[in-house]
């Protein structure tokens, strides 16, 4: 008889399922409600995201073609306070021009993504249009080639989708994309460091 005091019973036993597998559903929506929300707000669940370090990029054209968005997330970035506003920028014209001169024809952009605009002789600003960059870095490569540096690559947190494991680090030679936390701000070009 001091048996069956002991033993629980089917039924408690199955009450007690019951409930167990109710908190661990409730659990798994609350869990899954705060990973929309913050998603929502543009952040990283981990509270990290993918950026490129400027001074290891190597421009090789991997982050236009191997982003898992259609038009990359990956876009130029023109840092003005090191901006030579030259006349003949490398970052603007072809270097390998016949006759190196302010044709179109001697523009590099393939999506005419930058603007030239006069400021006064012998300086121009260029402006870079976001939504026709594809992030292929020919402009970038031009200005690091025959400029100071002032055009180079970022990843556009507003755009990424922020995948677990980026697409584009994974093909990039340089390793030069990593994932930051996202307290800490993008990594700036301070200039091309001369030998």
């Amino acid at each position: 008889m001091e048996k069956n005091k002991n033993k629980t019973s089917p039924i408690e036993r199955r009450k007690f399922l019951r409930m167990f597998g109710s908190a661990i559903a409730g659990g798994a929506i609350l869990a899954t409600t705060g990973v929309l929300a913050t998603k929502a707000k543009g952040l990283s669940t981990a509270g990290y995201f993918w950026q490129i370090i400027p001074d290891k990029c190597t421009f090789c054209g991997l982050c236009e073609t191997h982003c898992v968005l259609p038009i990359s997330a990956v876009k130029c970035v023109h840092s003005k306070s090191i901006c030579g506003f030259c006349d003949l920028c490398g970052g603007y014209f072809r270097s390998n021009a016949r006759d190196l001169n302010t044709a179109a024809e001697n523009q590099l952009c393939p999506t005419g993504a930058i603007v030239r605009r006069f400021i006064e002789e012998p300086y121009f600003e260029y402006s870079i249009i976001e939504d026709l960059c594809v992030g292929c870095g020919i402009c970038a490569r031009g200005c690091n080639a025959f400029g100071n540096g002032a055009m180079y690559l970022q990843i556009k947190r507003e755009l990424c989708k922020d995948c677990n494991e980026c697409k584009i680090a994974t093909v990039c030679p340089a390793n030069a994309i990593v994932r930051q936390p996202i307290t800490i701000p993008y990594n700036l070009r301070i200039g091309k460091i001369i030998n």
